[in-house]
């Protein structure tokens, strides 16, 4: 028999080649680098044996991101959906929709809309600022009538303060020394009137004609003031008057409804008489020189003004004519072709601004 021959170099290279030899025990194999040492690194080859185990809850929460927790309640709740009640009948979720929610009353707990309680605090409070609005207009609008002020206990109104004008203000004031008629002559040509004498403050009973002074009774006559001017060419003289009244703003309302209605401003019986100043240039303009007047019943104030003008030089007037149909357009008369129609009115329109101007400066507050 043929020795057996021994391992040649690749059954040294390759041990799974070598033959078979009888079973002997097999020693375990060493314990790996990790057991023998814990704190030292794994081997290459442990690293790759080595897989970590995956947990259950990261198998599929990996593939999603996590959702944040969402708060208890949001800031603001997402519009109102419906949503269908759960197949248990017992729990119902609450139905939301955009109609008048319901409550119940606290007694009777019968259900009833929830504005059944503000509605009828609205309409009281409603009803409280119109009533008050009410009460507030009443007020203004009854002071208007009756001419009180409503701007404090100390306060006056301008009618009664113009009632007092006749002996708290200047006669400078009331009469100016000299007036400017800017436009206020035939064409709108400039008059320029100079005062030449004063009539002292008196009453009534020789400065009209009866009729006139009958007239004017209704409203009375507290005091009359009176001047008397002369134009720049001292051919024209003009007087003119302020008669107050003790008259209310309803009586001085009715005279001048009255006037306007019947005409008595336009009648030559019921002319202002003027005032002839010894030594002036209007000492000779009496009753038969009056050719132009103009009759004004003021309302806002208790006081009548009135002018009348003439010639200068005394000359006798037969057919005297109101200054409205004296200053028309393609009048005749020896009146309208002199002037003196512009003279009167433009007279009187003058003095009765100056007395609007006074009023209001008598009734305003200083700031």
């Amino acid at each position: 028999m043929r020795a057996p021959r021994s391992a040649g170099p690749e059954a040294r290279r390759f041990p799974e080649l070598r033959p078979e030899r009888p079973s002997s025990p097999v020693p375990p194999p060493p314990p790996a680098a990790s057991a023998r040492f814990p704190d030292a690194p794994p081997a290459p080859a442990e690293r790759r044996a080595t897989v970590p185990q995956e947990r259950p809850t990261e198998t599929t929460r990996r593939l999603r991101p996590i959702r944040a927790e969402e708060p208890a309640e949001s800031a603001v709740a997402p519009a109102a959906v419906p949503t269908p009640p759960s197949e248990t009948p017992s729990v119902e979720r609450p139905f939301v929709s955009f109609a008048q929610p319901e409550t119940y009353d606290d007694d009777t707990a019968r259900l009833r809309p929830l504005g059944g309680r503000t509605r009828p605090r609205t309409v009281a409070a409603a009803a409280c600022v119109v009533l008050g609005l009410g009460l507030i207009g009443g007020a203004v609008t009854g002071s208007w009538l009756t001419g009180d002020s409503t701007d404090g206990p100390g306060s006056r109104s301008a009618f009664a303060s113009a009632g007092e004008l006749w002996h708290s203000v200047p006669v400078d004031r009331l009469f100016p020394p000299t007036v400017q008629g800017v436009g206020a002559g035939p064409g709108g040509a400039d008059r320029t009137w100079t005062r030449i004498a004063v009539a002292p403050d008196s009453g009534c009973k020789d400065a009209f004609d009866p009729l006139l002074r009958k007239a004017l009774a209704p409203v009375g006559c507290l005091r009359l003031l009176r001047a008397t001017y002369t134009d720049a060419t001292r051919s024209h003289v003009t007087t003119v008057g302020l008669l107050f009244t003790k008259a209310d703003a309803a009586a001085m309302t009715s005279l001048k409804a009255r006037f306007q209605k019947e005409g008595l401003d336009r009648r030559t019986d019921l002319m202002p008489r003027p005032y002839a100043a010894k030594g002036t240039d209007a000492e000779d303009f009496g009753d038969a020189q009056r050719a132009s007047w103009t009759v004004s019943v003021l309302t806002d104030a208790p006081v009548v003004v009135y002018a009348v003008s003439g010639f200068a030089d005394g000359r006798i007037v037969t057919a005297p004519q109101p200054a409205a149909d004296a200053m028309k357009p393609g009048a005749t008369t020896a009146p309208a072709q002199a002037g003196l129609g512009h003279e009167a009115q433009g007279l009187a329109d003058r003095v009765e601004r100056g007395l609007r101007k006074t009023v209001t400066s008598a009734t305003e507050k200083p700031s």
